[in-house]
């Protein structure tokens, strides 16, 4: 059977070899961090070594609390913080709109970036608002302006929360500068899956529960995951390299007739939104996969949903298009050549589609 190349990266990429010795050291290590005698405190030791380990891999100098992934330390922050009211965008992960309710939002231009105008708007009403914004959208790669939200936001008073579950340790200093809140993903990154982090600015704008986590968390603490993510941190990205494999991406589609989304806009190195008009994104997914190239749908959480996609809807694209947009991501072992077989295979799919249309 022939070798088959992933492309999912942006849903979960593979866990490093060196978290998976990091973590296997931890289960070595099998006291409660949170016991007083000797084998607890030496838990504890290696816990807060790989609390410092992740706040030092992103430039973080406030608390770092550990969760169970991104979605838990968006929730967190969206329904423990110290903000009277809470401000999405309308491009944000379905993790943040589950959990933020009825909260005000704001919209994006085709491009996907954020509407500055609304956003002061929105900011100018009463309250304290908790303003959630992502990093990179998972669906599509469009960037937002981290520094430019901050000003806007902070200068009214407000807090905001940068979802970065898909931002590589280091590729941004805005982030860490900024954000009052900042929720991270191990397994997005190399770590294990079940595992995260929620960087907070000031524990003072959160409010406690008891238990461990500095009291802002209930349960033992995962101590082998926290050791597999810090040890995956340690292992830079290669995002320059990412970069050029995504330019000769976008660069086959455009020819192949296809769509780069959010073209214009600052995005993800390793990862793209792309059209093939005239063929439904579900039926690319099954001629990819049959081709040996596994690709998605949009975020992981909505891939297997029938329902068109809000981020693409926020961005004014029309129902039909935005259902022929699949997601392209890379990983740290992407090569040229996959990506050259991935836009032939674009081709071929495309080609076959219309001779069946004519």
């Amino acid at each position: 059977m022939a070798s088959r190349i992933y492309l999912d990266h942006a849903a979960s990429t593979p866990v490093l070899p060196q978290a998976v010795r990091a973590m296997a050291e931890g289960l070595s290590c099998w006291a409660n961090p949170s016991s007083p005698h000797r084998e607890g405190r030496a838990a504890r030791r290696a816990l807060e070594d790989a609390r410092a380990a992740v706040a030092g891999a992103y430039g973080w100098r406030g608390s770092t609390l550990f969760t169970s992934g991104a979605s838990e330390a968006l929730a967190v922050a969206l329904t423990r913080s110290v903000a009277d009211r809470i401000v999405v965008t309308t491009v944000e992960h379905d993790a943040v709109l589950r959990v933020a309710g009825r909260a005000r939002t704001v919209g994006v231009d085709r491009a996907g970036q954020v509407d500055a105008a609304a956003l002061g708007a929105v900011l100018a009403g009463p309250g304290r608002a908790l303003v959630a914004v992502q990093w990179a959208n998972s669906e599509t790669g469009v960037r937002q302006p981290i520094a430019a939200i901050a000003e806007l936001v902070h200068a009214a008073g407000h807090l905001l929360l940068v979802d970065a579950a898909q931002m590589p340790a280091g590729i941004d200093p805005h982030v860490s500068e900024h954000a009052d809140f900042v929720a991270l993903s191990a397994h997005k990154r190399g770590g294990p899956p079940g595992m995260g982090a929620l960087l907070v600015r000031d524990l003072g704008m959160l409010t406690p529960t008891g238990g461990q986590e500095f009291g802002y968390r209930a349960g033992t603490e995962n101590l082998p995951a926290a050791l597999g993510y810090a040890a995956a941190l340690a292992e830079p990205e290669p995002v320059d390299r990412w970069a050029a494999l995504r330019d000769r991406l976008d660069d086959g589609v455009r020819r192949s007739g296809g769509e780069v989304v959010g073209e214009g806009s600052p995005r993800h190195p390793a990862i793209g939104g792309y059209r093939m008009p005239g063929v439904a994104s579900a039926a690319q997914l099954i001629r990819f996969d049959l081709a040996g190239i596994a690709v998605s749908a949009g975020s992981a959480c909505s891939s297997g949903s029938m329902k068109p996609s809000h981020v693409l809807g926020a961005m004014d694209w029309s129902e039909v298009a935005g259902r022929e947009v699949v997601r392209i991501s890379f990983g740290r072992d992407t090569t040229e050549a996959e990506v050259d077989v991935a836009i032939a295979a674009w081709r071929d799919i495309a080609r076959a589609v219309r001779r069946i249309a004519a």
